[in-house]
């Protein structure tokens, strides 16, 4: 009998979390947090209220027709709404978990709980789900503030599956797997533990690859039951033209207009400004080619010429966003198709997406990509380049930028325009304020690596402590971001401007441990924990735990 996965630790919500627990302090009613299905809402409210003195109830399908069923564990005996108002108002801090699927007279106690206001209140709400109007009405009717939870962040989803047993996702994988759930975190393990290589354990070898079909797992069919199940006219012939071909067209030959309307009307695609029909979700392209079958998938896939030319259109596009620096997240479905299901990439175009990726800071993914490459064409000298320089630091006497970023601007003077001839300038004048603009223009951009250099460059400038602190605190925060590039200007004293227990709380905290946690391991009192990382807020300039570096000592190296 297998042994169930264990949890997997809690990361990548620490601005949420503090959001709750200031929610839940002093005389703040509480919070409402939203958001669908799988994205980690239950835990994120768990972890905010460990340790406290919280009462719980949970919202369930099957006893919605009986009044206060939610309730029953904190009412001793039927009652009215006044009675159990009076009853529960003693309760300093209520969980209301899976709040839309509340009895009417559980949402009206709720509302009036939250109208009274003796009761601080968690309340968690699935979107896209009937909720009882009591329950809105806490955040419409502007009772409760709302956390709608976005997305983990791919970096922590990475993180998430590199916990498990079994090694962890290159970066390809990874990106995929993210892409694919868009956030559910239960369909996530689940096809993680589907497309993992067998034979990995505990501490085994990483990292692992998947290359290939995606896995019709139960949870995939539950989630693409409405794409799958589809059967009138034209609709699930229009789904399969669109997962072989995404995207289409309006005026594409044999088309359904029908059929488009219906499918579009139900939310399963969705027509772009420029008249390109796509599906909605990313999981359903693959979900509909995995059911397609050998003979269905022969007729509607791509030939190896239309390929091509997706690639050249693709390739052409990212070079046209490379050429205006501007590297912001885009779409390369094709590329991103054909490497995950194993196909062979041009070296050309692998080379391209190694130096976008790059250019983000994702100096993991342009590796990948350059080896993808290279399984091409072993001897491609750009990829062997894009390879080396995803690996190492830049070359001074390459491109002139690079000067810039070494910190010797006089070597590129002249040969540079617009936001990298900016830094160059303001980096030749010593002027923070301007690096600080510099910076922020490279990171809207999407060109994060150069902008933690630039922010690192204006903490250097700045002759305000305070300035420089907050500089500073923005380089290594981007520069999180940037897999653990190694480059010259983000390597900030910031861990020099704290104390020893500082710098020990902090890594903790960074690396992901709750202020409870911290205690624990350093038998501190919690208050003394916060006291600590409040000092290290000051001291850095950071905003919440979230912005706060990540030290270089090994933990179990620092001192007591």
């Amino acid at each position: 009998m297998t042994a169930p996965p264990q949890p997997w630790p809690f990361t990548g919500r620490e601005d949420e979390l503090d959001l709750i627990r200031r929610s839940l302090s002093g005389a703040r009613p509480g919070v409402v947090v939203t958001g669908p299905a799988g994205r980690g809402k239950t835990r994120l409210v768990t972890e905010a209220v460990r340790g406290t003195d919280c009462a719980r109830v949970t919202g369930t399908p099957h006893s919605r027709h009986l009044p206060f069923a939610a309730f029953a564990p904190l009412l001793s005996e039927p009652v009215t709404l006044h009675r159990a108002l009076i009853h529960l108002s003693s309760v300093r801090t209520l969980l209301v978990d899976d709040a839309h699927l509340l009895d009417d007279a559980s949402a009206a106690l709720v509302h009036q709980l939250a109208v009274h206001g003796r009761t601080r209140l968690l309340i968690v709400v699935t979107d896209d789900e009937p909720v009882p109007a009591a329950v809105s009405r806490l955040w419409t009717g502007e009772l409760l503030p709302r956390l709608a939870l976005a997305p983990l962040p791919r970096e922590e989803t990475t993180r998430l599956l590199s916990a498990d047993a079994g090694g962890h996702p290159e970066p390809l994988t990874a990106k995929r797997l993210h892409r694919l759930c868009d956030g559910d975190l239960r369909l996530l393990r689940e096809l993680a533990e589907a497309v993992r290589p067998s034979g990995l354990g505990t501490g085994g070898p990483g990292p692992w690859a998947w290359r290939g079909p995606l896995p019709l797992t139960p949870a995939v069919r539950r989630h693409t039951a409405p794409l799958l199940d589809r059967d009138r006219a034209g609709e699930r012939e229009t789904l399969d033209r669109l997962a072989f071909a995404d995207p289409l067209p309006l005026d594409a030959d044999g088309l359904d207009l029908d059929a488009l309307e219906r499918l579009e009307s139900d939310g399963l695609i969705h027509v772009d400004d420029h008249g390109r029909i796509r599906l909605a979700h990313p999981l359903h392209g693959p979900a509909l080619r995995s059911a397609a079958g050998r003979l269905r998938a022969r007729r509607l896939a791509r030939p190896p010429e239309e390929h091509a030319r997706a690639l050249d259109a693709e390739a052409a596009g990212l070079a046209e966003r490379i050429e205006r620096a501007d590297v912001s997240a885009a779409r390369a479905p094709v590329g991103d198709w054909l490497v995950g299901e194993g196909a062979r990439i041009p070296a050309g175009y692998a080379a391209l997406r190694a130096r976008y990726a790059r250019l983000r800071g994702e100096l993991r993914e342009a590796a990948a990509w350059a080896r993808e490459g290279l399984r091409t064409d072993p001897a491609d000298e750009p990829c062997r380049t894009e390879l080396a320089r995803a690996d190492g630091l830049p070359e001074a006497d390459g491109d002139p930028y690079d000067a810039v970023r070494l910190g010797t601007p006089e070597r590129a003077r002249g040969r540079l325009t617009g936001v990298f001839a900016d830094h160059a300038d303001a980096l030749e004048r010593a002027d923070g304020p301007a690096l600080d603009r510099v910076a922020e223009e490279l990171e809207r951009r999407g060109l994060l690596l150069f902008a933690a250099e630039a922010h690192a460059q204006a903490a250097s400038t700045h002759r305000e402590p305070l300035a420089a602190r907050t500089a500073r605190t923005r380089a290594v925060a981007v520069a999180r971001r940037c897999e653990d590039a190694r480059t010259p200007a983000p390597a900030g004293p910031v861990p020099g401007e704290l104390t020893a227990r500082q710098r020990q709380i902090v890594a903790l905290a960074a690396a992901g441990l709750s202020n409870r946690q911290i205690a624990e391991r350093l038998t501190l009192s919690v208050r003394t924990v916060g006291n600590h990382l409040y000092g290290a807020y000051t001291r850095l300039g950071a905003p919440s735990r979230s912005h706060l570096p990540r030290l270089t000592e090994p933990l179990e190296a620092m001192p007591a």
